[in-house]
């Protein structure tokens, strides 16, 4: 006979059953009851020092495990503190999946512990959906729901509140059997038509996009027998290997490179939105007929005109495309191509001095298949124009919502699910102050993660915003601590190396430590 059990540990019995084998969190009054089925359900919980932690380790997970991060929060502020991770997630396309509690009644009753005026309605503005699951048969219906779109269409996270009262109900089991899942595939007629543009066409682009990563096989054989050009958005560096010639790499926001894609006969773009945080310009460029190919609809729709727009998931359009694909050469020439790329990126190490070789250093110095986490300041910026990477889907960033505080604890959660291979966090001074925090949850684990923390004494980047627009610098300075005195003050180790061959065997010694360490670095490294 099923076992009947209060409905909190259903869920987590039913999580199990999905496959989710980690959950981040913290618990609360209000949401204990889903923490009386985790540890017989067999899952590992992780305890954030703040939910903005948890929702970024989930964030983190989920993009290293290829697969929903999962949280836990609790009713009102558990809720409101893992907004943040989850517009983040829904920028960036990431599944997730929040669970929280709620209270049962809010209308005829107030002043009760933790109570907001409209918790669903709230989680609703920074995710795809936010629905209440009201008895034990609509959770599960909606966590099937969540799972099974998360699996097929755009990935980006789902909240589901249960109220406090339906959670401690005893409920019977979930249904064994998850719901059907089925991608969005191209029809031979569209096949065909983009086969035929392409034998017209002398000198096509593609432009690859984070949606594109999961079909890096089908297009690297595809490059193998045809010279295309080829963009990649920061989300798609390692789609196409540092070694193919016909490279413009992740430079659609340098200015000119609206030239450069004008000079296109065709253009081919796979998994990309193309938006503000992709181009920083309005208009891509283009004056050939644009081919776009998405599996979110809104995306296929925007205002850069394309001419054929196909609806489907770049995982199932790649090999059709490269099963129906007859070798052929362009007119683009390789020399050419790595002479602009030599001048962008030095207008790059120009605009941002000092940062380049610094990079150039680290890249140097990691193990292969290293997964990098990094934040929103200066250093990554540089990074993610003149970093090519070997292998797609090993640089997250918060590219989207752009917030700070995201590298720390998404790491941890990237490293969580990668046990056994190298994760590394890249972060700025103001930035760390956000989750520092969570330094604390990497040492708890153990968890051999080099934190490189670039300090250089402000906020820089809007420090030169403000000059740029001629406003009186403001507000851009903050009194930092000793950091690797606070490293050390959670358990963690940290080296404050002064040259990049000390920086490079920190590095390499972080990799192999029992606990996480924090390099801390400025510019007099170099």
């Amino acid at each position: 006979m099923p076992q009947h059990r209060p409905l909190g540990a259903q869920i987590s019995h039913m999580l199990k059953d999905r496959g989710v084998d980690t959950i981040f969190g913290i618990p609360g009054v209000h949401n204990q009851e889903m923490y009386r089925g985790i540890e017989e359900a067999g899952i590992t919980h992780i305890l954030a020092r703040h939910e903005q932690g948890a929702g970024f380790m989930a964030d983190g997970y989920a993009r290293a495990a290829g697969k929903p991060g999962v949280a836990y929060v609790i009713t009102g502020p558990g809720l409101c503190n893992i907004m943040t991770p989850m517009g983040q997630a829904y920028s960036d396309s990431v599944p997730m999946l929040v669970i929280s509690s709620c209270l049962d009644e809010v209308a005829a009753r107030k002043g009760q512990l933790h109570q907001m005026n409209d918790q669903r309605a709230a989680a609703a503005t920074v995710c795809d959906w936010s629905e209440e699951a009201g008895t034990a048969q609509a959770a599960y219906t909606l966590i099937d729901r969540a799972f099974g779109e998360l699996a097929t269409g755009r990935p980006r996270p789902k909240h589901i509140q249960v109220p406090i009262g339906a959670l401690e109900a005893t409920a019977a089991p979930h249904s064994a059997q998850p719901l059907p899942q089925a991608r969005s595939v191209a029809s031979k007629e569209d096949i065909a038509q983009v086969v035929d543009l392409i034998d017209q066409s002398e000198k096509p682009i593609l432009i690859l996009g984070g949606g594109a990563v999961g079909a890096t096989e089908a297009i690297r054989s595809l490059l193998s027998r045809w010279t295309a050009a080829v963009f990649t958005t920061y989300a798609g560096r390692g789609i196409v290997p540092p070694s193919y010639e016909y490279l413009f790499g992740a430079a659609l926001a340098r200015p000119d490179s609206a030239g450069v894609i004008g000079q296109a006969d065709l253009v081919l773009a796979i998994g990309t939105e193309m938006a503000e945080v992709d181009l920083w310009r309005a208009e891509l460029g283009h004056t050939a007929p644009l081919i776009r190919v998405d599996m979110d609809a809104t995306s296929l729709c925007d205002a850069q005109d394309a001419a054929l727009r196909l609806h489907c998931d770049a995982e199932a359009f790649v090999p059709a495309l490269d099963h129906e694909f007859t070798p052929r050469k362009t007119d683009w020439n390789a020399s050419e191509i790595a002479t602009t790329r030599a001048r962008w990126r030095a207008e790059v190490d120009a605009e941002r001095p000092g940062i380049v070789p610094i990079c150039d250093a680290l890249r140097d110095c990691l193990p292969d298949q290293t997964m990098i986490y990094s934040d929103m300041t200066q250093f990554a910026y540089v990074a993610k124009e003149v970093w090519d990477m070997d292998h797609p889907g090993h640089w997250h960033h918060p590219f989207g919502f752009g917030t700070l505080g995201y590298a720390t604890p998404a790491a941890i959660g990237g490293a969580v699910a990668r046990q056994g291979q190298p994760t590394m966090a890249i972060i700025g001074d103001y930035g760390f102050h956000y989750t520092m925090a969570e330094l604390g949850v990497a040492v708890e684990l153990k968890l051999p993660l080099p934190i490189i923390l670039w300090d250089n004494g402000k906020l820089g980047e809007i420090e030169d915003s403000m000059v740029r627009a001629q406003i009186a610098p403001n507000a851009v300075v903050a009194r930092n601590p000793d950091f690797v005195k606070l490293a050390h003050a959670f358990g963690a180790y940290a080296k404050a190396p002064e040259s990049l061959p000390d920086m490079q065997k920190a590095v390499r010694a972080a990799f192999d430590a029992d606990g996480p360490t924090l390099i801390y670095l400025t510019s007099d490294v170099l």
